[in-house]
């Protein structure tokens, strides 16, 4: 299993760990499998998916241009890394968006 943690921290050093174990559960099986774990910003159907079911299901993100302009912000930081892991991409995008919190489980 991959170490998503240290990768969301090699470009956010003091990302919220909860958050990151919020996103690993959202993403549920996609990451057991190597290839859906990833995102190509090269393949328009990948982020589409991203945007139809992260962006405008998960936070709510419903402008489109909005949608895109975060997504090729995301994809210019990532853009020296040879993988682009999912969950990396989805800390991004959710801290992007201020919406952190939605992976954050509330005690009770």
């Amino acid at each position: 299993m991959a170490d998503w943690a240290a990768d969301v921290k090699k470009y956010v050093p003091d990302a919220n760990e909860q958050a990151i174990d919020g996103i690993i559960k959202h993403c549920g099986i996609a990451l057991r499998n190597q290839d859906s774990s990833l995102v190509s910003f090269k393949d328009k159907a990948e982020t589409d998916r991203v945007k139809n079911g992260f962006l405008k299901k998960k936070l709510e993100v419903t402008d489109p241009e909005v949608a895109d302009a975060a997504l090729a912000a995301v994809a210019e930081k990532l853009k020296s890394a040879h993988r682009k892991n999912r969950v990396t991409v989805y800390y991004l995008l959710a801290d992007h968006f201020g919406k952190l919190d939605l992976f954050v489980k509330k005690a009770k």
